[in-house]
């Protein structure tokens, strides 16, 4: 399995990388190009494969340009784990319409990009994976987080209607929703507060505790991903698996 990871140089991706390098070559993509060495190192310490591509996932032609050079490298890219996003806070009243634009460039643009880009090669194959990490802030609203969440939302359902539109090709396609997960972009929205308080909940802001007791660790989504992405989930596609410790039920 040649597997297409982006947001790969930190966090979920970087997890989700040193997951799938298991299973067959990796190749990473991220805007940050130290961060993918860093998790190319660490694939190839590991006994992986990897090559590193430095993209903006926001632009058609730079996805497939790494693509094409992924390819190039390891062979036709038959799963994509999606991983890349940003993180935009803040009560939807005080929301700039710049921070609007960016949620929604990165999370629902560049998931598209990087979406149809793969999943085209993939359906003319005749075989294929992918995964979409989107968050449990698309299944629902949360205070706080009404640009983010809007744009993992639709993020959500352009992935799951191309889901459903190659489903006779031989290509399956899936959403990973975290919750709460230990990554940087976690310790950007406020870290270990913030960590503690998505544990104990907020009724005033309408957001239930975390059953199990603790955030997750990007592990616990790579975990996810790895089984979407494997023959054991063949018969699974255009399904949006939450992965936060029970928060939403």
């Amino acid at each position: 399995m040649h597997t297409f990871v982006t947001g790969a140089a930190s966090g979920i991706g970087a997890a989700t990388a040193l997951r799938l390098a298991r299973r067959g070559p990796v190749a990473l993509a991220d805007r940050d190009a130290d961060g993918l060495v860093a998790t190319a190192r660490a694939v190839t310490d590991a006994g992986g494969t990897a090559t590193a591509h430095v993209l903006d996932v926001t632009d058609a032609d730079d996805v497939a340009a790494a693509l094409d050079a992924a390819e190039k490298a390891g062979g036709p890219v038959d799963a994509l784990a999606h991983c890349a996003g940003i993180l935009v806070a803040g009560p939807v009243l005080d929301t700039a319409a710049e921070d609007w634009a960016a949620a929604l460039a990165v999370n629902l643009t560049g998931t598209v990009n990087v979406l149809t880009a793969a999943a085209r090669r993939m359906a003319e194959r005749g075989a294929g994976a992918a995964v979409v990490v989107g968050s449990n802030a698309g299944n629902g609203p949360r205070v706080g987080l009404g640009a983010y969440g809007a744009s993992k939302a639709a993020a959500h359902n352009a992935t799951l209607t191309l889901a459903l539109e190659l489903a006779g090709s031989g290509v399956r396609i899936n959403v990973v929703a975290p919750g709460s997960t230990a990554t940087p972009m976690q310790t950007a929205f406020g870290g270990a507060a913030a960590a503690e308080a998505a544990i104990a909940g907020d009724l005033a802001r309408h957001r239930l505790a975390i059953p199990l007791g603790r955030i997750a660790d990007p592990e616990d989504i790579a975990g996810a991903i790895d089984y979407l992405l494997s023959p054991d989930a063949r018969h699974v596609t255009a399904q949006v698996l939450t992965v936060d410790g029970g928060a939403t039920v």
